[in-house]
C-alpha cells in the first residue's frame, strides 16, 4: 500500500475528513426544501424541476463503477480530494446557472464528483487503521455524513428563504473548496502528481470481477443490495409522506418527526466503539437488524406522530449499528482494491435504494403505509438473520 498507517492518520485528522463528508453529502439534501423555488424561478412545476435532483444521484451511485479502480489505480486521497474541489467548482457555477437545463447538467458533474468522496475516504481508513479499530474510527467518519442528512435540509430552508437558492448553492461551494483546499494543505501540493498503481486488481474494472469471484465480495454486494431495497430506498423515504396522510401532520412538523432519525444515527457515531467491543461484529448486526425490524413494525402500527418520533430515533440507531457493520466488512473483503469494494459496495446500496423506492411505491398502493411497513419489517428480519452468517465470529478475515 501506498500510505503509511501512522503518518496518514495524524496528516489527516477524521474531522476534517469528516467535514469533506459533509459538504459532499449535502447535495443530497440540498434541494428538499429549495425545490419549489428552483421551480418558480425558472418557470416549471416542481415535477418538472424534479430531474434535478434525479441528475444527482443517478450520477452518484452509478459513477462508483469507475471511481474506485480510479481511486484504487491514482490513490484514494488524491482522488478524493481533487473530487471535493472540483465539486465545490460546480456548486458555485450552480449558483450562476441561467436555465434549468445548464443547472441540471451541472448537478449531473457535481453528483458525480460527490460519489468519490465518502467511499474512497472509507477505503482509504480501510487501508491506515487496524482492522479491530476500523468500526469506531468509521463511525466517528460517518459524523459528517449524519449531520448532512440531519442539518442540511432546515439550514438551506431558512437561508433559502431570507437569501434565495442561489446563495445557498453558493456557501455549500464555498465550503466544499474548504474542506478541499485543507486536504491539499494536509497532503501537500506533491500528491497532485498522480503515481499510477500496479497491483494487478487495480487495472481497469478487473477489480470487480475479482470481487465477485470471492464469497465475501458476493455476500457484500447482495446485503448492501437488499439494505438498500428495504430500507434506504424502500421504508425510510416515505415515513414523512406517512406522517402526513395519516396523522394530518404538515410537510414541516413531518420533517422535524423524521430528522429523529438523523438524532440516532448521531448517538450511534458517539457510542461506536463501545458497541463494538461489547456485543461483537456479529451480534451488533444482528441486534441493529433486529431493531430496525421492530422499528419498522411499530411505524405500522403507532397511534400517533409522538410514537413515529420515538422510533426515528430508535431506527437511526438501529440502522447504524446495522450498516456499520457492513461499511466496516467492505473495507476487507479486497484488501488489495479497497476503493473498488467500497465503490461495489456504494453501487449495490444506490441499486437497492432504486429499486426499493419502486418497490415500496407499489406497495402503498395495493397494501396501504402500515402493510407496506410490515412487509419491509419482515424483510429486514430475514436479511439480518441472512447477513450475519457472513460476518465471521471474531470479526477476522473475509
Amino acid at each position: 500500500m501506498a500510505d503509511s498507517p501512522r503518518p496518514a492518520l495524524v496528516l489527516v485528522p477524521i474531522g476534517l475528513m469528516a467535514f469533506a463528508s459533509y459538504t459532499t453529502g449535502s447535495g443530497m439534501r440540498l434541494l428538499d426544501p429549495l425545490l419549489p423555488m428552483v421551480a418558480g424561478e425558472f418557470g416549471v412545476t416542481v415535477a418538472g424541476a424534479a430531474w434535478l435532483v434525479a441528475g444527482f444521484l443517478l450520477p452518484y451511485g452509478l459513477g462508483q463503477l469507475g471511481i474506485g479502480p480510479l481511486g484504487d489505480r491514482y490513490g484514494k486521497l488524491r482522488v478524493a480530494c481533487l473530487a471535493v474541489l472540483a465539486y465545490g467548482a460546480l456548486m458555485l457555477l450552480s449558483s450562476l446557472a441561467g436555465s434549468l437545463n445548464s443547472l441540471t447538467l451541472l448537478r449531473v458533474f457535481a453528483g458525480l464528483a460527490a460519489g468519490a468522496v465518502i467511499p474512497l475516504l472509507i477505503a482509504h481508513l480501510g487501508d491506515v487503521v487496524p482492522y479491530a479499530e476500523r468500526q469506531a474510527v468509521i463511525g466517528r467518519f460517518s459524523t459528517g455524513m449524519v449531520m448532512a442528512q440531519l442539518i442540511t435540509g432546515p439550514i438551506a430552508g431558512v437561508l433559502g428563504g431570507l437569501l434565495g437558492w442561489r446563495w445557498v448553492f453558493c456557501l455549500l461551494g464555498v465550503l466544499a473548496l474548504l474542506a478541499g483546499s485543507l486536504l491539499v494543505r494536509r497532503l501537500g501540493l506533491g500528491m497532485l502528481r498522480a503515481r499510477p498503481g500496479t497491483a494487478p486488481a487495480q487495472r481497469t474494472l478487473e477489480g470487480y470481477a475479482v470481487l465477485l469471484r470471492r464469497p465475501a465480495g458476493r455476500w457484500l454486494m447482495l446485503t448492501s443490495f437488499c439494505n438498500g431495497f428495504f430500507l434506504f430506498g424502500g421504508a425510510f423515504p416515505f415515513v414523512g409522506s406517512y406522517l402526513i396522510e395519516r396523522f394530518g401532520l404538515s410537510a414541516a412538523a413531518a420533517g422535524l418527526v423524521v430528522a429523529g432519525f438523523g438524532l440516532g444515527a448521531f448517538a450511534y457515531t458517539r457510542l461506536a466503539r463501545r458497541l463494538v467491543g461489547y456485543f461483537g461484529e456479529r451480534r451488533l448486526l444482528l441486534r441493529g437488524g433486529l431493531g430496525l425490524a421492530l422499528g419498522l413494525l411499530g411505524l405500522a402500527l403507532a397511534p400517533g406522530w409522538p410514537l413515529v418520533l420515538l422510533l426515528q430515533v430508535w431506527l437511526g440507531m438501529a440502522f447504524y449499528m446495522f450498516h456499520g457493520v457492513l461499511q466496516a466488512r467492505a473495507t476487507e473483503v479486497l484488501p488489495e482494491a479497497r476503493g473498488t469494494a467500497m465503490a461495489g459496495f456504494a453501487m449495490s446500496l444506490f441499486l437497492g435504494q432504486s429499486a426499493g423506492s419502486l418497490a415500496f411505491g407499489l406497495g402503498i398502493g395495493l397494501l396501504g403505509y402500515q402493510g407496506s411497513f410490515a412487509l419491509a419489517a419482515l424483510g429486514t428480519l430475514g436479511l439480518a438473520l441472512w447477513a450475519r452468517t457472513g460476518v465471521p465470529v471474531k470479526g477476522k478475515g473475509a
